[in-house]
């Protein structure tokens, strides 16, 4: 095996660096896998290395099902399903970021399941996760959402656009194939954007009420890989005639690491932030990172007073001599600015009559209650109108 090629084991197998996705067929080989369904979305199959995956598999009997796209949905789940079941897939092979991974583990969690797949929500469920879930076998291709390391899946409501959360240790992939060699094409936006959902699962992991310092720890190292590669995999993603190979993959290698790392940190908890991306996305149809990047600075002017020294220790990390919190909310509004995040909603269409609207979702997000501030039905409108005003 390739000497560059490590084993993280947290507590999901993860081969992490260049070229580790070739590994595929051997790790499907250890599961026991002999029927996989390759979930991915319908621009990630577009492109020139996907059909080398497929090709890796053409010694045994796989399908790819390439029907997700933007915020999942149930029917996209319930497509893939039925591409699970007339395939008779024995597991799941999960390609791309965020949606396809969250669309894999519901596909997943639904093959031996009855009912909708809402019956099973996180903290409100009216059936038991009680049958086998099958193997899955990640393979991200983002460094955003960190899904690949997660054990819930985010689907909306094909109508109201309303997220639902299904939750279960076993919807964790029993290994991932972490190679920066994939995120070497993404484009500028969508790095800026995944990249500053990465940023946001970190800090607001660091701020969520509660003691899990293990995930503290995690969470810092995550924001110092951030501030160190996020923005040079942007500017690299812009300046595609002027890169140096080499240093573009090891700016990617450090946001794929940053991404997992939020992603295990948020196990810990979020907080107000997402849950005013969470409303975006509903109503806005907003991708995800892009509307947690915007809402960060607002979402953290209000919460700086709550935790002035942890808000002084995230800053410590970006800016070793900083002398106060509010040196963190200035070094992410100069990240963002300099990686093309809009710094108001109004970038976004977003007017002052849309506030009530978002309120109303937000207001019921579940990410809000471990925020280290309570944010009040009039505390949402504040931030909203920061948001828009900045």
């Amino acid at each position: 095996m390739p000497s560059d090629i490590s084993t993280y084991n947290f507590p999901t197998k993860i081969r992490f660096g260049p070229g580790s996705r070739h590994e595929l067929t051997t790790e499907l080989s250890i599961l026991g896998m002999q029927r996989p369904l390759v979930v991915t979305d319908r621009d990630v199959a577009k492109l020139p290395w996907f059909s080398t995956i497929e090709d890796t598999l053409t010694d045994m009997p796989s399908a790819t099902f390439r029907g997700v796209w933007g915020n999942p949905v149930v029917s996209q789940v319930t497509a893939g399903l039925e591409a699970y079941h007339h395939h008779q897939a024995d597991g799941i092979v999960a390609v791309g970021g965020g949606a396809p991974m969250d669309v894999a583990k519901a596909i997943a969690l639904m093959a031996h399941h009855p009912g909708h797949l809402f019956d099973y929500e996180d903290g409100a469920s009216t059936r038991s996760i009680d049958q086998p879930i099958p193997s899955i076998v990640a393979i991200p291709t983002t460094a955003g959402t960190g899904s690949e390391v997660g054990r819930s899946a985010v689907i909306s409501d094909d109508e109201t656009h309303g997220k639902k959360i299904v939750f279960d240790p076993q919807l964790l992939p029993q290994v991932v194939l972490a190679d920066p060699e994939l995120l070497l094409g993404l484009p500028a936006k969508i790095t800026a954007a995944t990249g500053m959902d990465a940023l946001t699962h970190l800090i607001e992991a660091f701020l969520a009420k509660g003691q899990n310092p293990l995930c503290d720890g995690i969470a810092l190292e995550g924001i110092y890989l951030v501030s160190q590669h996020l923005k040079d995999c942007v500017d690299f993603a812009q300046k595609r005639a002027e890169i140096d190979q080499a240093a573009h993959l090891r700016a990617r290698a450090g946001m794929l690491n940053a991404s997992m790392m939020g992603a295990i940190a948020f196990q810990k908890g979020l907080g107000v932030t997402h849950s005013c991306a969470h409303a975006l996305s509903t109503i806005c149809d907003t991708h995800h990172g892009l509307a947690n990047g915007i809402m960060l600075p607002a979402a953290m002017r209000f919460n700086l007073a709550a935790e002035p020294e942890r808000f002084l220790r995230m800053a410590r990390v970006v800016k070793p001599g900083a002398q106060s919190g509010q040196e963190l909310i200035d070094w992410i509004l100069s990240l963002s600015n300099s990686i093309g995040i809009p710094m108001s909603l109004k970038a976004l269409g977003v007017s002052a009559e849309t506030v009530d609207q978002l309120v109303s979702i937000a207001i019921n997000d579940v990410c809000h209650p471990l925020n280290p501030r309570p944010v009040t039905k009039d505390d949402f409108y504040a931030i909203y109108r920061d948001a828009l005003a900045a």
